[in-house]
Formats: C-alpha cells, sequence, structure tokens
C-alpha cells in the first residue's frame, strides 16, 4: 500500500503525455526495502521562477541550509515561450521510499514550497551541474562595479527583489509565528526599494549599509518592536502614551514604529535633526518628506524611511565616517555602539553588493551560455555520428 502511494505522489508530471514511462523499481539494500528510479537517478523540481535574481537568492539561501547538502542543488535556466525560466532542483538519493520523507519534512519546515520529484540520467545531471557551476561562478566573481553606478531601474527591481528575499526567509513569516507580520507583496517591495534608493541617494550613504540595517533590524516587515519598552522623561510631549508617573516625572511607552525600528523618543531626536538640517528636502520624493510638526502616533512608512537615513548619517558624521561604529550605535546608541550587532549588518551589506551588483552584470548569460552548451553537445554528438565504424 504505501509503495502505491509513493508512485501516485510521485509519478512524474509529463505522465500525460508519456505514459510508457517505467514504474519504479523495488529492490533490498542491506535488508531494507527501497525504491528505484529505473532510469538511475532521481530530482525533485522545488523552485520555478521567471527572474534570475530570485532564483540565485533561493538557491543560495537552500544551499546554506545544514540540513542539505549544497552539492546537491542545482541550478538550471531554459528559454521557453515568453521568456527565460529557471528552476532549482535537488539531485536526490535513488530511493522514493528515503526522498519523499526527506522533501516533505523540509516542505513541513517551509523551506521549500511544492514538489515535483522525477527521473533523470547521467546526461541531466551533468547538463544540470555544469548550469548551476555557471551561476556560482558568474556571481563569485570579483565585483568590478558600484551599486550606486546600476541603472535607477534596473537597481531598484534588484533591490525589490533583495527585499522579497529577505522578508519571506524571516524566521516570523517562514514559520507562522504569531501575530503572523504581514506579507510583503510585489508592489510595497518596488516601491520601498525607491524609497530606500532614493534616501541614501540623499544623505550619501553606502546603499548596502542602508540594506544591511534594514535587514537586521526587521527584514523589510512592517512591524512593531519593544513593546514592553518605556523610559522616564521629565515631562510628557505631544503625543506621549503616559504608563506611570513618580516624583513629578512621567514613565511613557517608547516602542520601535516599523521597517527601521526607530523608537518613539528616537523619532523626536531625528525631528531636531531634520529641522536643523540645510539640505534641500525638494529634491527628495514628496512622500518621503517629513513634516514641519511631529506625530509620533501618525508616522507613514516613506516618512520612517527619510527619518532612518537621516539618523544613520548622523551616526556616520559623529563617528567620522566608521561604517562599523556608526551600525553598531544604530541599535545600541551612540555610547553602546553593538558590536555584533555591527557585524551582522556587515554580513548583509557585503551580500546584498555582491548579489545585486553580479545580478546586473551577468543577468541572463546563463541562458546564453547554455545555449553555447547545448550547440556543443550537438556538434560533439553529430561528429560521432559521422565517425566511420571501426
Amino acid at each position: 500500500m504505501l509503495i502505491a502511494w509513493i508512485v501516485y505522489v510521485t509519478w512524474p508530471r509529463r505522465l500525460s503525455y508519456a505514459p510508457e514511462l517505467p514504474l519504479p523499481r523495488p529492490d533490498l539494500h542491506g535488508g531494507q526495502l527501497v525504491l528505484k528510479s529505473p532510469t538511475g537517478y532521481l530530482f525533485a523540481e522545488v523552485g520555478h521562477y521567471h527572474d534570475e535574481l530570485s532564483a540565485y537568492l533561493d538557491f543560495e539561501y537552500l544551499r546554506s541550509l545544514p540540513w542539505v547538502d549544497d552539492s546537491r542543488v542545482l541550478l538550471t535556466a531554459s528559454e521557453i515561450p515568453g521568456g527565460p525560466a529557471y528552476r532549482i532542483y535537488f539531485e536526490l538519493e535513488n530511493d522514493l521510499l528515503a526522498a519523499i520523507p526527506y522533501l516533505a519534512r523540509l516542505q513541513a519546515g517551509r523551506w521549500i514550497g511544492r514538489f515535483h520529484v522525477d527521473y533523470g540520467n547521467r546526461s541531466e545531471l551533468l547538463y544540470f551541474r555544469e548550469q548551476t557551476h555557471l551561476f556560482s561562478a558568474a556571481y563569485n566573481e570579483p565585483i568590478r562595479r558600484k551599486l550606486e553606478s546600476i541603472p535607477r531601474t534596473q537597481l531598484t527591481a534588484n533591490v525589490a527583489q533583495f527585499l522579497l528575499f529577505k522578508a519571506k526567509t524571516d524566521r516570523r513569516v517562514r514559520e507562522r509565528i504569531e501575530p503572523v507580520p504581514p506579507q510583503l507583496s510585489g508592489e510595497q517591495a518596488h516601491e520601498m526599494a525607491a524609497d530606500i534608493i532614493a534616501v541614501a541617494n540623499f544623505y550619501s550613504l553606502p546603499l548596502e549599509l542602508f540594506l544591511g540595517i534594514g535587514a537586521m533590524e526587521n527584514n523589510f516587515l512592517n512591524v512593531m518592536g519593544d513593546m514592553e519598552h518605556t523610559v522616564w522623561k521629565r515631562r510628557a510631549a505631544p503625543g506621549d502614551l503616559v504608563v506611570g508617573r513618580r516624583r513629578g516625572r512621567v514613565l511613557v511607552w517608547n516602542y520601535s514604529l516599523g521597517v527601521w525600528q526607530i523608537t518613539r523618543e528616537t523619532l523626536r531626536y531625528a525631528q531636531e535633526l531634520y529641522l536643523k538640517d540645510k539640505r534641500d528636502y525638494s529634491k527628495l520624493p514628496e512622500r518621503l518628506r517629513p513634516s514641519g510638526e511631529l506625530d509620533v502616533n501618525a508616522i507613514g512608512s516613506h516618512v520612517l524611511t527619510t527619518y532612518a537615513g537621516l539618523l544613520l548619517r548622523d551616526l556616520l558624521d559623529r563617528f567620522g565616517g566608521d561604517v562599523e561604529k556608526a551600525a553598531g550605535a544604530y541599535n545600541g546608541g551612540p555610547s553602546n555602539p553593538n558590536a555584533q550587532y555591527a557585524s551582522g549588518v556587515e554580513q548583509v551589506a557585503n551580500y546584498a553588493r555582491r548579489v545585486l551588483s553580479q545580478s546586473a552584470m551577468v543577468n541572463g548569460r546563463a541562458i546564453a551560455e547554455t545555449k553555447i552548451i547545448i550547440s556543443a553537445r550537438r556538434r560533439r554528438a553529430s561528429m560521432r555520428e559521422q565517425m566511420p565504424l571501426r
């Protein structure tokens, strides 16, 4: 009964086109029942994409999981009607009785979505490995350009894909931890990417540093944080939420807001910086311009990005351009920069710079080089056919 269920679940999709495909082959190995692919190789498609950067981000993410053999994660490209297609495959142990539970566990943990198991052969495996090598080599070449040099339209699209990737792989989203953060839509990601790029450019911030801060703070998810955080003040300011009073002082609620996790009190400081700033804010899109009056209970997500950029610019100036100290102070404060946080920001920033800059350089190259591989294979096959028999 179990074998029948495995055959039913894993039967290749092309069954309707090729009903002559052979059945899986039961066998005994070390006294254990195994169910083998009759072609000798077993694959699972675990991702299908129409843009290269999204495919590569997920490919590297899956390879980074400690319970996944990175050498068995394969990224391929092909031309289909309507444009290029990118697929991620797992090269599986040739035993359906072991492969299906393994994939099911990954799916249950939301590491992968729907999967499709199919037969393969050695030639396909070698071809998939060649393509995977093309991607890995291309995306790990020395970086030859700055993010800021990429055309704005292309850079915005790439940053949006990066934001979507970080948001969907956030532990709270993946594990559905209550309250589950609202999903980031493609339209929201594109708008946020445009905001981040505009603010980074306006304040002369390294874009990858700004992305590293956003990823470390909240993975670009619009969720309040530090909900239990309070602070004592001499007197309440307009909009303060007072939760206690003692000896002429007030205790106010000081939770963090949005993507950039800026506390209500830090917002007040950012507003002071803004009012003193001599930059021409008319160069920013209108949605990003702060108001002359701060209402901490009604701050839009666009203006929060501007405040985050202004705070980071202030910290960089305060520490003489020292990126590590500025990043650490964004989390721990100027008097106590968080070195561990700064290290995390640096890792994300370096990764963002690599994949985003390389994507702009190599996008579509795998498709072109795949055509060269196919053409070369066909020529070799044709030459073998024309060779005289000995």
